[in-house]
């Protein structure tokens, strides 16, 4: 036998033992793949403390799955999951090369139900269960790991889109889906009858029912793999907004909408950076929560462009992004990035812009004061804030509005200069209104401020806010103090509220406490100082008059009646600092003073520090200050209400007073 007929026989016999093999192979292919399945279900029902059955695991063909039967069950728990039918066809060529590409999927009677017994058990615990088994480090390995470890947030992305594509089919058929949520006093039911993705295109019927109420949706999206593209619009089957689920049950908050898209696009913008773009979008959005505004919030269409860069350790929100709300287009800068510790830095550059396009722009619901507001000339905005995390000291703050020839041409739901003339005020308990009067002569208890005694003028103004005739109704560093503060006790404990906007605040909003009474805080305070509408001379005169000194106890003459039986011309200098002491907690006025009917030493501190601000102003000497201590006669009807013997204490916070007088500087 020659060596071409050797070779030829070597081949033959080379392609028998494949054919053997791969003939071995397909015959036995169901009990591999059951062996294969049945050691990686053992595992993932250890790790998760989960019951994984299925009645039949089959291979269909070289390329096909078919499971029968699926069911997830945690341990003592109800079902969480379980499935008739799946079948599944993957990508012939990219399955030889042991990577599994969905080409098809087809599923029937898919159920999916997240119970929730109590606050403590559920049968979807086992989604969040940290995996515990992984072998300790040492605190000096912990220490290396931190110093050495990345965020990885471009690969994270990488891999989450690889797998969500490689799951995905272009085409596929989901019938009888349904997903609950259920809880006491709560039912969810969301079911899907046919889910048909044709070509990498879908669109399906939702049925929704939440209590009770029934919504019937519409979906529709691209779900692209080689464009790497992924679009969803939701909508109402009929001309009823869509209402999102468990928001009001979850967070107290009502969301509707006519229309909401988005669309994201995954690329690779270079070396290990994923870039990704896209849209987000909805229309006849109107959202109820206490916490941001007492009224619903409207807000016809918004929509917002972005460029968004995920690298190592930072995602990067470009400002070629484009938030577009109403008539009012916006484009913010945003980076967040995990190095040693959290860093993050937004800003927003608007160069000049028509002034009608911000007020035609404010949501209805959270500017009440302002709807209907008519201006001309131009605005332009800046806003920067950059903070460190692992050095909050650091934070930068940066916010200003600027006219370029601006003007109101009509006042819209309320007249922003009516402090100009008498007005009656409302003083409000727990957002309850509990006395109206007049803030003017008409009142016997008013007074002007040439009526009222310098020192409780300065006194006040020294505590409360030393620059208020210096400044436009705002103060960038003490607003950048509070927030440092703010974050360093992980709560909203200073605001950094100036004259100007604590008397906007009690003139023109309501007390409730919500992140739209601040925002339209600081735009009529902008208003009313950047327009001049009212005098800072009368603006001081009111806040004198209004302020809260005690139980229904207003203004500067009620308060030294109240507490001193005398006029308001006629203080000394220890009363002036003690009312000025109590204006930023007036309800906790009983705090200052010991058993004994005297004040509590501890706010020594703050009567000296007042008296020299008084010195420095030229109110009293040197002399007169040195006799200033917390010492005063309470000799008004407050004898009863202070010293009756209910909640008094020797625990004064006086601390809070001292950190106001550090925030406003004197100027």
């Amino acid at each position: 036998m020659n060596k071409k007929q050797q070779l030829k026989k070597g081949i033959i016999v080379a392609a028998g033992v494949l054919l053997l093999v791969l003939v071995t192979l397909f015959a036995t292919r169901n009990l591999i793949i059951q062996n294969y399945a049945n050691k990686r279900l053992l595992s993932f029902e250890q790790k998760y403390s989960l019951r994984i059955h299925y009645n039949d695991l089959r291979m269909e063909g070289l390329n096909g799955l078919h499971i029968e039967g699926l069911s997830v069950i945690p341990l003592n728990c109800d079902t969480f999951l379980k499935a008739g039918s799946i079948e599944v066809q993957f990508d012939f060529t990219r399955l030889l090369l042991l990577k599994a590409d969905v080409k098809t999927v087809t599923m029937h009677g898919l159920q999916v139900d997240f119970i929730k017994k109590d606050s403590i058990n559920s049968n979807f615990d086992f989604i969040f269960k940290v995996n515990d088994r992984a072998p300790k480090a040492s605190n000096k390995d912990s220490e290396d790991v931190k110093q050495n470890e990345s965020a990885h947030f471009g690969e994270n992305i990488r891999q989450t889109f690889n797998l969500l594509f490689s799951v995905l089919p272009s085409n596929g058929y989901l019938h009888d889906f349904k997903v609950s949520y259920q809880a006491p006093g709560y039912r969810l039911f969301i079911d899907v009858p046919q889910l048909k993705i044709d070509k990498d295109r879908f669109k399906t019927e939702i049925r929704a029912e939440e209590n009770g109420m029934i919504s019937n949706l519409i979906s529709e999206g691209v779900l692209s793999k080689a464009d790497r593209d992924i679009e969803a619009r939701l909508y109402s089957k009929d001309t009823s907004k869509v209402s999102l689920p468990f928001l009001h049950y979850r967070w107290g908050a009502d969301l509707k909408f006519d229309t909401l898209a988005f669309e994201v696009r995954e690329s690779k913008a270079h070396s290990d950076v994923r870039l990704l773009t896209g849209k987000a979008s909805v229309s006849g959005l109107t959202l109820f929560h206490y916490r941001i505004s007492p009224e619903i919030v409207l807000l016809d269409n918004a929509n917002f462009t972005y460029s968004m860069k995920v690298g190592d350790n930072y995602v990067e929100v470009d400002s070629s992004s484009q938030v577009h709300f109403n008539a009012l287009n916006l484009n913010p800068y945003l980076r967040v990035e995990k190095d040693t510790s959290w860093k993050v830095k937004l800003s927003v550059n608007k160069p000049e812009f028509p002034s009608e396009e911000l007020f035609a722009s404010l949501p209805k619901g959270l500017f009440s004061n302002l709807e209907g507001i008519k201006t001309s000339g131009k605005l332009s905005y800046h806003f920067l804030m950059d903070v460190d995390f692992g050095n909050v000291d650091s934070l930068k703050f940066q916010s200003s509005l600027t006219s370029h020839q601006f003007r109101i041409l009509s006042f819209g739901n309320t007249n922003l200069a009516k402090m100009n003339e008498p007005f009656v005020y409302t003083a409000y308990e727990d957002g309850n209104p509990v006395r109206s009067f007049i803030t003017g002569p008409e009142n016997p208890n008013f007074r002007p401020l040439t009526a009222i005694s310098p020192l409780l003028q300065m006194a006040v103004m020294q505590s409360e806010d030393g620059a208020f005739f210096y400044h436009n109704g705002f103060l960038p560093d003490a607003i950048r103090e509070a927030l440092i503060h703010d974050i360093k006790v992980k709560k909203f404990a200073r605001g950094g509220s100036t004259i100007s906007m604590q008397l906007i605040k009690n003139v023109f909003l309501s007390r409730n406490k919500n992140i739209a009474r601040k925002l339209e805080e600081a735009l009529i305070v902008w208003l009313i100082e950047g327009g001049r509408l009212t005098s800072k001379e009368r603006m001081f005169e009111v806040y004198m008059n209004i302020i809260e000194w005690g139980p229904m106890v207003y203004g500067a003459q009620e308060a030294s009646r109240f507490y001193f039986n005398k006029d308001a011309s006629d203080l000394t200098a220890n009363e002036a600092i003690f009312l000025a002491s109590i204006v930023p907690k007036p309800k906790r006025v009983k705090w200052s003073f010991k058993d004994n009917m005297q004040l509590n030493p501890v706010l020594d501190s703050y009567f000296r520090l007042l008296g020299e601000r008084l010195v420095i102003k030229g109110v009293i000497t040197e002399e007169d200050a040195a006799k200033i201590k917390p010492e005063i006669t309470i000799s008004g009807p407050a004898k009863d209400f202070l010293f009756s013997g209910a909640n008094a204490t020797d625990s004064v916070p006086a601390p809070e007073e001292a950190e106001t007088l550090d925030v406003f500087p004197d100027m």
